[in-house]
């Protein structure tokens, strides 16, 4: 079980873990109040009960293909202040985009990114950390059917497969809007890239480095300040 301010999060069931980059995700997301949200790939639901603290009248559907993590989810969101606005269903993307006619103002992934790398011996884990499972455009293709004229598309990848990402996207006219790159410490190369998606073209803003930790390990005061809302230790 893992503790935040307003509510915990139970994972023993979920391929992924509750980690920093769905924290980070969560946190730096552009929110307004009165939206639906999309959180596709929700794992045990850290992402989309972060949001659910965030945005007022907010209506929030998560999905994911796997049983073990949906199940968490729904345990996790049942035993939250905002049950009611939350829901959790098991399902790929693909077939939920098939059978919905409904539009998102926001849509959150943490999706699967390792494109050229070894495969574990669980399968479950794989599927949730292997693109195979999710190829990047079959995920941006379902993205362009389910979001608003006017939404956004926030995502979380390393540095080489976010860029490789935002290509791909343009070439279905979703366009960067934001980005913020995502280093452990300023003497470290960039590990992750937070950037947001939408059909409006625009020049991109790119937003100063954030980096986590501070050299002697501290975290920074920029990391602290994203989080303070849900990390108990702060």
């Amino acid at each position: 079980m893992f503790n935040f301010k307003q509510f915990s999060v139970e994972d023993n069931s979920s391929p992924m873990k509750v980690g920093t980059d769905g924290v980070l995700l969560g946190a730096w997301c552009a929110t307004k109040e009165n939206v639906s949200v999309l959180d596709i790939g929700t794992g045990c639901g850290v992402i989309s009960l972060m949001l659910a603290q965030r945005i007022n009248n907010a209506t929030i559907k998560a999905i994911d293909i796997d049983k073990g993590a949906i199940a968490n989810a729904k345990q996790n969101f049942n035993q939250s202040k905002w049950f009611e606005k939350l829901t959790a269903i098991e399902s790929s993307i693909q077939l939920f985009a098939e059978n919905t006619n409904e539009k998102f103002d926001i849509i959150v992934s943490n999706p699967p990114f390792f494109v050229e790398s070894l495969k574990s011996d669980k399968n479950h884990r794989n599927l949730a950390r292997h693109s195979d499972s999710l190829p990047f455009e079959t995920l941006i293709e379902n993205v362009n059917i389910l979001i608003k004229e006017d939404g956004i598309f926030a995502c979380i990848l390393p540095y080489k497969e976010g860029y490789q990402f935002i290509d791909i996207a343009n070439k279905h006219n979703l366009f960067c809007q934001q980005i913020t790159h995502v280093a452990n410490k300023p003497s470290h190369a960039i590990k992750r890239i937070l950037f947001t998606l939408s059909k409006k073209k625009s020049d991109t803003t790119t937003s100063p480095t954030l980096f986590i930790r501070n050299e002697d390990n501290s975290y920074s005061k920029e990391y602290l300040a994203l989080t303070m809302d849900f990390y108990t230790f702060i």
